[in-house]
């Protein structure tokens, strides 16, 4: 905590929504709890995000409220102008932390600056990995789960979100609903949601931002009659804190590997168990048989559903507390500032990281980020890729 104490900070948020996001918003979330975090062990942090971010530190911006909160401001400007106020500043600080994707890289490339981390939070698509591997001499980099890592970049620490756990409401009874809690894209499931409740017998509640409307339109939808189906829309705040606690289990079948998954972390902070897909982080997040069940497929999960009430909705919890919290997530990434701070500048790629990044992928679709959201694609990921030959 002495090493943080009086370190120059900047902390580079998205500016999708205000930080912290009164609803969704998983990367301003993050970035706010690291802000925040930082502060409270002594760091000098200067928080770069809209204008109506909620901060007790410094706070920066250029844009008055997320450029999703006003349809007549471009993201792309705002998002470069955002970008840019933080380099004009660069010297000013001992490290600058990214979170707001590869944009930043560029910038680091081209100004004098500081120390520079950049959480991975996802890749989007092919062409993005181009600014990562030539970011890769100029930024660290921290994955946010051991599964979404590229094999041709080098990673200075996989660093676990974390919320506050006090920030939820422990409810130790199971409820009578499953709920599923995301955003409505075919890569998180949603008719699999569905298709599960309806062969287990048990109602279920959605509620998530709009995203792919054909999928919508075409597979979630028609199945929604108010009872067995239960549509609530963007839930925040309170709500939300209400419909994670009061479930049976958060299920979350995504058809493509998830990167870390921040609702599965709130559901077991309320005591709710998730019923997941065996693919990506969630083998990583979820403790098979003690906070949830880790499924292979639709008719495992149908089969896990009548054990999910026996689970011990507190063991949930403790899980969250001891591994997911905002304070482990801070110690993490303590520890990485200190080393990259101790190191200075990231290491020169290896002869294997080299191999992969000549190796041609653009041609193959991409798992896809949380936020922004992005067209749809062929279900397909990094870890899929065979090795390049020689």
């Amino acid at each position: 905590m002495t090493a943080l104490r009086g370190l120059r900070v900047a902390v580079l948020a998205p500016i999708s929504w205000p930080v912290p996001p009164p609803g969704y918003g998983p990367w301003e979330a993050v970035a706010y709890n690291i802000a925040d975090g930082m502060r409270r062990r002594g760091a000098d942090v200067t928080l770069f995000a809209s204008g109506d971010s909620q901060f007790d530190g410094r706070l920066a911006s250029v844009v008055p409220v997320g450029v999703n909160d006003d349809p007549t401001l471009n993201g792309d400007v705002y998002g470069a102008l955002h970008i840019g106020r933080l380099f004009e500043r660069a010297l000013d600080f001992d490290l600058i932390h990214n979170n707001f994707d590869w944009k930043p890289l560029t910038y680091a490339l081209a100004t004098p600056a500081p120390p520079m981390i950049t959480t991975i939070h996802g890749f989007s698509a092919p062409p993005i990995l181009a600014a990562y591997y030539a970011g890769a001499s100029r930024s660290f980099y921290c994955s946010i789960s051991d599964a979404d890592r590229d094999p041709g970049l080098a990673y200075l620490a996989t660093t676990y979100n974390g919320i506050d756990p006090d920030a939820f409401t422990f409810v130790d009874r199971p409820g009578d609903y499953l709920l599923f809690l995301a955003r409505f894209h075919p890569e998180k499931g949603a008719h699999l949601a569905i298709e599960i409740a309806r062969r287990a017998g048990v109602r279920l509640k959605i509620a998530g931002i709009p995203h792919d409307e054909a999928y919508y339109n075409e597979q979630i939808a028609p199945h929604i009659d108010g009872d067995a189906v239960q549509m609530l829309g963007h839930v925040r705040g309170a709500q939300r804190d209400e419909l994670l606690g009061g479930a049976l289990a958060l299920v979350h079948m995504t058809t493509r590997p998830e990167r870390f998954g921040l609702t599965l972390i709130e559901a077991m902070a309320c005591g709710t168990p998730v019923l997941g897909a065996a693919m990506g982080s969630v083998p990583e997040i979820v403790v098979d048989g003690v906070t949830g069940f880790v499924c292979e497929n639709v008719d495992a999960a149908v089969a896990r559903v009548p054990q999910l009430a026996s689970l011990d909705r507190r063991a949930c919890r403790t899980h969250v507390q001891t591994t997911f919290s905002t304070e482990r997530m801070i110690d993490r990434y303590a520890d990485a500032y200190r080393s990259a701070i101790a190191r200075g500048t990231p290491p020169a790629p290896t002869a294997e990281q080299e191999r992969w990044r000549a190796h041609d992928w653009w041609d193959r679709p991409m798992a896809f980020t949380d936020d922004p959201p992005h067209a749809s694609a062929q279900p397909y990921t990094l870890s899929e890729r065979p090795a390049p030959e020689g």
